[in-house]
């Protein structure tokens, strides 16, 4: 065990979208079978590390969070797995929404694991990390892996992708959804035919016309791409949270365009974007785009980001 540096400050934890999200099956464990593509965006919360020689797990920021929240959790779990006699101290600088869909809060557990990984000097490999991941929630893990993925399983099961980069809007309407609640709708299909990386690629190869999947693309292009599947979660979450539909329509107006695919739902939501053709600074609502924004909505102008901020940050 190799001794790391003693403060990390600044470390980013990207949100996430799902391009689209398909639910195959409910499982004996009672969990669902699924699909989805994750790509990153520059939407991030921050936070802080200071070593602690006392070994004790300590967190602060973040206003109403539980005390044992994620971050915590991921510390004490890496700290125990690793026997590490080292504590930290933690600084949370929450700025995505929780219960959006985006991530939020697995993607902090994340970069707890990878930070601190790196802070006590342990040198897990990714691979362990990821297992780590798993146990703290189905999304951790792709936050681990660091790169764009088609995901199966509980979303554990994760294939590299190469996916444009690509300007958004995303909102999220001030009120957040229940994982479990949307998961237990009566109006959630569980019947959705498994489809493969392969057929996921052929859609993108063609949709780009033959461009390397690195260089970017347009609004049009985008909302193209953006056909393949559904996230299957919609429809039931615009059932429980009717102020979702306004906020498609919004959305589909900022992105010009109506209907069809433009506009979708990350994850269980609530948050949902839209293709852009603006300037994307990850500024906040009102920069770089005209229109009103309603009260207590969030807003973002945001882009996909090549890959997770923290992707050298553990060995492979």
């Amino acid at each position: 065990m190799s001794r790391g540096p003693r403060a990390l400050f600044g470390v980013p934890a990207p949100a996430k979208l799902n391009w689209f999200l398909h639910v195959l099956g409910r499982r004996a464990d009672g969990m669902h079978e699924l699909q989805t593509v994750f790509q990153f965006i520059d939407w991030c919360d921050e936070l802080d590390f200071e070593l602690r020689d006392d070994g004790l797990i300590s967190r602060e920021g973040g206003p109403g969070l539980p005390e044992d929240d994620l971050c915590v959790r991921a510390a004490r779990l890496l700290q125990s797995r690793a026997g590490c006699a080292q504590g930290v101290h933690m600084r949370l600088r929450k700025r995505i929404p929780a219960q959006a869909g985006l991530g939020g809060g697995s993607s902090d557990a994340a970069t707890v694991l990878l930070a601190l990984n790196l802070l006590w000097g342990l040198g897990l490999r990714r691979a362990e990390l990821q297992q780590l991941g798993a146990r703290l929630g189905a999304d951790v893990p792709v936050f681990v892996f660091g790169q764009d993925a088609f995901a199966e399983g509980v979303g554990e099961q994760l294939r590299a992708l190469r996916l444009p980069q690509w300007d958004m809007l995303v909102a999220w309407p001030g009120e957040g959804l229940s994982t479990p609640q949307v998961f237990a709708s009566p109006l959630l299909t569980r019947d959705t035919p498994a489809c493969t990386m392969e057929g996921f690629c052929e859609h993108l190869k063609t949709g780009l016309g033959g461009k390397s999947p690195e260089t970017a693309a347009d609004a049009r292009t985008m909302r193209e791409l953006l056909g393949f599947g559904a996230n299957d979660l919609q429809a039931a979450a615009l059932e429980l949270l009717p102020s979702l539909r306004g906020l498609q329509d919004w959305l589909a107006r900022q992105g010009g365009a109506s209907g069809g695919n433009a506009v979708r739902m990350s994850g269980s939501g609530s948050a949902m974007f839209t293709p852009w053709s603006g300037r994307s600074d990850g500024g906040d609502a009102g920069e770089g785009f005209a229109g009103d924004v309603p009260p207590g909505w969030s807003v973002r102008a945001c882009r996909s980001l090549p890959e997770h901020p923290l992707r050298h940050w553990a060995p492979d």
